[in-house]
């Protein structure tokens, strides 16, 4: 009878079926179909793949199950401090799957983020794309290639998770026409972003019902040095309060305001949305409005493999999970 496995050599199917006394292929069907196996022959099968510390093939076993036992997930900017959280939270998810996660980056760049759409869904068994801008006929077209989520953008046919901008913005809203500002500066992010429209929609609205004038300027990249090259545009728009699309557009605008001897907020008042983890360490610290990134990241992995047929559906809350506002210290009144 086959022994043991010498340590570091590797175990073979056909080493498994010498132990257990059947053919390879029964080693096959008992790992891969166990319902094709009767439960004594696939008992004795699977006692002799832990003894021998047998590993299948990922390769291999998904040429047999038609399936590769990978996820993609698809960011805008990894080095964007808000898609880090967003992963790890993913990645959390999945951890207790039988699934192994790639990740790609778009850098920002549609034309880049169709490529990779395209060849991820030939690679994996399901799909996240975490903010995406792509045109409504690409998402669609990925979606009949591979199980789609689609994470901050909702869609009427694609399974998606959205978050409800309104509460947190109408909140900055409020707070600012109670510090007595009544000029109030939009900078936009991506022309193709479904939270900027979503952001400059609500934000409009409360204006309009709050009696501030809102100038909208940009777009900017949604960096920190889109925001640096916002503020002088900010500063001739006369106004005495700034929401950005996010933390680091305001960050931007607060450094180089500073540059210019403007004082945030004694001159010019400065929020953000995100809430990313620098946003409370910069000094002043920023006021922002708070995004729910792990409870979105948690949803869209969790529905994926409710997709998949890999996990019970589990309740993440309502389908747009609310945002709210971090009062901190760049807002004063006027």
């Amino acid at each position: 009878m086959t022994g043991p496995a010498r340590p570091g050599g590797a175990v073979t199917i056909r080493a498994v079926a010498g132990l257990a006394g059947v053919s390879p292929s029964t080693v096959s069907r008992a790992l891969n179909a166990p319902e094709l196996v009767n439960a004594v022959t696939r008992r004795r099968v699977l006692e002799s793949a832990e003894r021998l510390g047998y590993q299948p093939n990922r390769a291999a076993r998904s040429l047999v199950l038609g399936r590769t036992a990978n996820l993609g997930l698809i960011v805008p900017d990894i080095a964007n401090p808000f898609f880090a959280p967003f992963i790890k939270a993913v990645q959390s998810r999945l951890r207790d799957s039988d699934y192994a996660l790639f990740l790609a980056d778009t850098d920002e760049d549609r034309a880049t983020e169709v490529a990779l759409a395209e060849a991820m869904a030939e690679q994996v068994d399901g799909l996240i794309l975490c903010s995406p801008r792509l045109p409504a006929a690409r998402l669609h077209a990925t979606a009949a290639r591979t199980p789609v989520v689609v994470a901050y953008r909702l869609n009427r046919t694609i399974p998606s998770v959205g978050i409800d901008h309104g509460p947190g913005i109408e909140q900055a809203v409020t707070h600012l026409r109670a510090l007595g500002h009544r000029r109030c500066a939009y900078l936009t992010g991506p022309r193709g972003s479904w939270s900027n429209r979503q952001r400059l929609r609500h934000l409009t609205a409360a204006c309009s019902a709050q009696g501030i004038r809102l100038t909208v300027l940009g777009p900017y990249e949604p960096r920190f040095s889109g925001g640096y090259r916002a503020a002088d545009e900010v500063l001739t728009a006369e106004v005495t309060a700034v929401l950005a699309y996010n933390d680091l557009i305001a960050l931007g605008v607060m450094s180089r305001l500073a540059d210019r001897r403007v004082g945030v907020p004694r001159d010019i008042s400065v929020i953000g949305v995100d809430d990313i983890p620098m946003a409370s360490m910069t000094s002043p610290p920023l006021t922002t409005v708070s995004v729910p990134i792990a409870g979105v990241a948690q949803a869209s992995a969790s529905m994926l493999l409710s997709l998949l047929g890999a996990a019970a559906p589990r309740r993440a809350g309502p389908p747009d999970l609310a945002t709210r506002l971090v009062i901190r210290s760049t807002t004063a009144p006027v």
